[in-house]
């Protein structure tokens, strides 16, 4: 049967199982009497274990088997859960990611478990884990003993293990030349005269060419595929003058001897396996199951772009139904509009993933980070169940990471302190993700010690970042915004957590990237909150027409707060900048025909001034523009490798008309 057709398959099917292992293997952690979990663990690995072995992955089968063993002698309660044992089950886990890391990758999935098999093995004889140490010590001595020096590469390992299948012996020959051998090369030329004679040379140590010119003392050895017997080749050899001994013994496979063992476990555990009830089989196969598909992301990009050309056309069926002002015409273009909207709100739910997928990531990496802090922390995740786009879900993993690393190092106090301020010992972060219009909130909150405003500007001013002139004046909100500066760090010494000022800053400028903001809030010595504000979707978004002399530009809504009409008289002057009075605010003006050098001569003709509130975080600012022409849906399109660069222009557009009008970056523009 061929397997690669249901290579991809195997590999999302084995991703989801491992990345249930690890969620209840948490939960496991903190609930260890709790069986259902132990059995709902149990399947997983089960489920892995035969997919494994169905595709020839044994090392995956082998090291599942073992997991299965000990999960077995757990729910049968042969063993009592505690935090050693499930570090060797984590570690298990790790290994079998990385396991289908290397099939994802287009390698062979082999790696060397036997140390994590022999720890499982002792675990399910029912000894501490205090054994392991002295089994590994013994394995290595015998390693030793039975194992050549030699390293073989894959292609060598290949061979040897074909010729095996196709019935020849391996041996590794040892040869010991006398103490007055004069000629050494001449006498290794001989030897590989007779061992090619009788088979074929797999590799030698050392290496031919240090053999050739005698860079060895008085040993050497050869690896050779043949199907003569040990005593006639060494018969042969010893015929060689100036030989003083041949020693000849049969390769031994480190991953031969691995592969045995854990078949021979696999055939001892075997007969040793509880029959499930019929109850239990009953209610296996009972479970629902969802009727799903799995589609390639690729089919998926496609759709979007062709149905993206499609929004472009109905566009222009919109507008040259207008300027036809025909009955039917504008009848059969609306009903097109109501369908291609409704194909739009599919096609984009096709697209929406969970952000559990990016979520579940985050418990193990807590519990690994909490131990090496030596701190006790909760993470409650909220609202996994929301979804985004793909496109967005690929780009926030690495900010996530960034606000809960510092949620936990910066954040939560360690158990002394927080017992000391009257607080729990066990500090709690909260990752919440909800959806609120056409955006996605995902909030990080945690119960720790919160911002100090006066560190954070001691350290701004003694890194240069502002100055003391400029400090009076600052918010709160402005205060908390400078730690998103680059190279800002309040830890007092550096580690592999944090202190190296990078993180904050790359948040920032990947959500705005996305067309996201982000945002703080404290209360020192409660805690603090880090809100990151996300569009559903990158690729169709609703923008405000504008134009300019006789160019059409596009300003995402989400960036929009008003338009307003400005009178030239309510225009202020301040530190060489022009600006408005907005509902109490100071906002400064950016002409875009400035910006983009249009010789504009329309606008300063007239009285009122046509002007778009946009924000950026906290920051506003008002574009000033000739004339608003209304809102419309977009396609946001690239403009390609060779303008990467433009100033204040993420992509362009095309309108109904064919025109293409280029998408204003309002975070470009405000400083």
């Amino acid at each position: 049967m061929e397997m690669s057709q249901y290579l991809e398959v195997f590999i999302e099917e084995s991703k989801e199982h491992l990345q249930a292992c690890n969620q209840l293997l948490l939960e496991l952690e903190k609930n260890p009497a709790d069986l259902q979990l132990v059995n709902e663990i149990f399947r997983s690995a089960h489920t892995l274990k035969g997919m494994s072995a169905t595709m020839g992955y044994e090392d995956l089968a082998n090291l599942t088997h073992q997991m299965e063993n000990v999960l077995d002698a757990i729910r049968n309660k042969k063993i009592k859960v505690d935090s050693h044992i499930l570090d060797v089950v984590f570690l298990s886990v790790d290994h079998l990611e990385a396991m289908i890391e290397s099939i994802a990758s287009g390698g062979d999935g082999k790696m060397d478990v036997t140390e994590v098999v022999q720890k499982l093995k002792i675990i399910e004889d029912g000894k501490g884990l205090d054994a392991v140490q002295s089994a590994q010590e013994d394995a290595l001595e015998q390693s030793k003993d039975s194992y050549s020096a030699i390293d073989y590469d894959d292609y060598e390992m290949t061979i040897i293990m074909q010729s095996k299948e196709l019935g020849y012996n391996t041996y590794e020959v040892d040869i010991t030349l006398t103490e007055n051998c004069l000629l050494k090369a001449a006498r290794v030329y001989m030897v590989f005269e007779v061992l090619e004679k009788n088979g074929e040379i797999v590799k030698s140590a050392p290496s031919t060419t240090e053999l050739e010119e005698e860079q060895f003392e008085q040993s050497f050895s050869v690896t050779v595929v043949t199907n003569e017997e040990k005593d006639s080749l060494k018969s042969a050899l010893l015929k060689i003058s100036e030989i003083e001994n041949v020693e000849i013994k049969a390769f031994n496979s480190p991953v031969q001897e691995t592969n045995i063992k854990a078949g021979a476990s696999i055939v001892d555990t075997e007969s040793q396996k509880p029959i499930r009830s019929e109850e239990e089989t009953v209610q296996s196969i009972k479970q629902p199951t969802n009727k799903t598909i799995r589609v390639n992301i690729e089919r998926l990009d496609i759709l979007m772009n062709l149905f993206e050309e499609l929004v472009i056309d109905r566009g222009r069926l919109v507008q040259i139904s207008q300027e036809l002002n025909n009955q039917e015409l504008q009848e059969t273009v609306e009903h097109m509009s109501r369908i291609s909207a409704d194909l739009q709100n599919i096609i984009l739910n096709m697209r929406m993933v969970p952000v559990e997928t990016v979520f579940n990531r985050f418990p193990r990496m807590v519990r690994q980070l909490a131990r090496d802090l030596h701190k006790k922390i909760n993470l409650e995740i909220i609202g996994a169940e929301t979804e985004l786009d793909r496109t967005v879900i690929d780009e926030i993993g690495d900010p996530l990471v960034h606000l809960l690393r510092n949620a936990i190092d910066h954040g939560i106090e360690t158990p002394e302190e927080r017992r000391s301020k009257g607080k729990p010992e066990e500090g709690t972060v909260i990752l919440k993700a909800y959806h609120s219009g056409n955006h996605i909130f995902i909030e990080i909150s945690d119960d720790g010690a919160g911002i100090n405003k006066d560190q954070i500007l001691r350290k701004a001013l003694s890194k240069g970042i502002i100055t003391e002139q400029e400090m009076v004046g600052l918010s709160q909100q402005e205060i908390y915004n400078l730690i998103f500066s680059s190279g800002f760090s309040t830890a007092d010494k550096i580690s592999d957590v944090s202190g190296r000022g990078v993180g904050l800053d790359v948040v920032r400028n990947t959500i705005e990237s996305l067309g996201g903001t982000v945002s703080i809030d404290s209360n020192e010595g409660n805690g603090s909150t880090f809100s990151i504000v996300l569009p559903l979707t990158l690729s169709i978004i609703s923008a405000m027409l504008v134009e300019i002399q006789n160019e059409k530009y596009a300003i995402p809504l989400s960036s929009i707060i008003e338009t307003a009409i400005v009178k030239r008289e309510d225009i202020l002057h301040t530190h060489s900048q022009q600006v408005i009075d907005f509902r109490g605010k100071v906002v400064p003006l950016i002409f875009l025909k400035d910006i983009f050098e249009i010789n504009n001569t329309y606008a300063e003709n007239e009285e009122t001034l046509s002007v778009v509130i946009v924000r950026k975080g906290d920051k506003l600012a008002g574009i000033v523009v000739n004339s608003f022409i209304g809102q419309q849906e977009i396609v946001l399109k690239s403009l390609g490798n060779y303008l990467t660069n433009v100033f204040a222009i993420s992509g362009a557009t095309i309108l109904g008309d064919g025109q293409v009008a280029l998408i204003i970056d309002c975070n470009a523009l405000i400083k």
